[in-house]
């Protein structure tokens, strides 16, 4: 810089060589000042975090401090997560583990850094396959993969059915011979990371034990088997595999309560049989209304025919009367004196 800039200034019109290397001078001066300020508030600002980084063996440069404020990432979050990786031994490869790039990275695109890597700092504790790839995956898709992992390491209960989003306390099932069982259960599970992505919730796990538990409950022939031997229906659920395609495995399936309910069945037969003989009052009474009416068809039928007969009985005189006056009567009399018949 020094080499071609007093040659500028020597070859401006009427410039004096002293004045040029004196201005030259001021010039390198100025920005060496410059320079040395703006390093000295890198250092103020990013001195501590870089120092930090060095006796953590992290490998993070003063630059790349700097790159991640002008991107707009938090420096410190990534530089404890990576202190926090490195000191519990996981993430330590260069290329696959947990590098500056890949932090920022799953900064930048909205994940929890710290989650993520106390997620896997517990998984390589409790001796879970779990890597940063899959661990940001899962927080990414919305999942606290921390909770996840204490899940996975400390099964937790479910209720089945839940008290807090249901508004029945127990499960009502009916035995076939008609006797209800209301049940309440308790569902021991553990998360299942490689399901995690995708798989179903625990209203799904719910749903899924509380169908199967009303499924075995109707397939037996008395309610007493089930109180007998309420394990029974446990290993028949159990068996099921019920937990597939859902983010938990199912440990145990436990009876908490059992109670005996109404008789359906005898209840349902009681309104069967008010029902049939309610249809059978009405047909009877269709009956009987078929017969009154058929009654008086009769009646009508009777007083039409009379009066046929008396119409025919008043045509008799009539006809007697047209037969004297045509001379038809005293006819048939001498004819009948003929023949020898008596009038």
């Amino acid at each position: 810089m020094t080499a071609w800039w007093p040659e500028l200034l020597a070859q401006a019109p009427g410039a004096n060589p002293l004045e040029s290397i004196r201005l030259s001078i001021l010039i390198f001066g100025g920005l060496l000042v410059i320079f040395f300020f703006m390093f000295a508030m890198a250092v103020l600002t990013y001195g501590r975090l870089w120092f930090q980084a060095y006796m953590s063996n992290a490998h993070v440069s003063l630059m790349t401090l700097i790159g991640m404020s002008l991107r707009q990432v938090n420096s410190r979050v990534i530089l404890q997560g990576k202190i926090m990786a490195l000191q519990a031994g996981v993430g330590s490869d260069p290329t696959t583990g947990i590098t500056t790039r890949r932090l920022e990275a799953h900064y930048l695109a909205g994940g929890n850094v710290p989650g993520v890597i106390n997620a896997i700092i517990a998984a390589h504790r409790a001796d879970i396959d779990l890597d940063f790839d899959r661990a940001a995956a899962i927080d990414l898709a919305g999942r606290d993969v921390l909770e996840a992992v204490r899940t996975s390491v400390n099964p937790k209960v479910i209720d089945c059915p839940d008290p807090v989003k249901s508004k029945k306390s127990h499960l009502s099932a009916v035995a076939k011979n008609g006797v209800e069982l209301r049940i309440r259960a308790r569902v021991t599970v553990r998360t299942n990371l490689a399901q995690l992505i995708g798989g179903a919730t625990e209203e799904t796990i719910i749903a899924r034990v509380g169908e199967g538990i009303i499924t075995s409950i109707g397939s037996s022939e008395s309610h007493l088997e089930v109180m007998e031997n309420p394990h029974r229906i446990s290993k028949a659920v159990l068996d099921r595999g019920l937990d597939a395609h859902t983010a938990f495995e199912i440990v145990s399936i436990d009876i908490a309560d059992i109670d005996v309910g109404e008789n359906i069945g005898a209840r349902l037969q009681a309104d069967q049989a008010e029902a049939d003989t309610r249809v059978a009052r009405a047909k009877a009474e269709e009956r009987r209304a078929n017969a009154i009416a058929r009654e008086q068809e009769m009646k009508a039928r009777v007083a039409q025919n009379r009066a046929q007969v008396v119409l025919a009985e008043a045509e008799v005189p009539l006809a007697m009367a047209a037969a004297f006056k045509a001379g038809n009567v005293l006819s048939s009399a001498s004819d009948d004196a003929a023949n020898g018949r008596p009038r």
